[in-house]
């Protein structure tokens, strides 16, 4: 009888180890997936940090120094504006002898 009981205590001490053990792996477990979890949202926010700033370099060259884009825009269209009126003093005279041609015929 004495070594049944022992055995039974072999049995439930072993059985309580092995819960302890179990206890210890889930908590393990749960630890690690925490940290992977907090490990992850610091990727993620540095990543949204790297793109957000590459866009705001994106959005500051295209709209960016407001005063040399208009800077530019302005002499390209003097510019245009001056080929554009060159060009014009120098058919305008066929156009009105076109144009005064077509007025002063007449055709039956």
């Amino acid at each position: 009888m004495d070594k049944s009981l022992g055995g039974i205590q072999q049995l439930l001490a072993a059985e309580q180890e092995a819960q302890r053990i179990i206890t210890n792996a889930r908590n393990a477990k749960m630890a690690r997936l925490r940290q992977a979890k907090e490990e992850a949202e610091r990727e993620v926010a540095a990543y949204r940090a790297q793109r957000e700033s590459e866009f705001r370099k994106k959005l500051a060259q295209s709209s960016g120094d407001s005063g040399a884009n208009m800077k530019r825009l302005d002499s390209e269209t003097a510019t245009k504006i001056k080929h554009l009126t060159e060009e014009a003093s120098k058919v305008s005279s066929d156009v009105t002898a076109l144009l005064l041609k077509y007025v002063t015929t007449v055709k039956n």
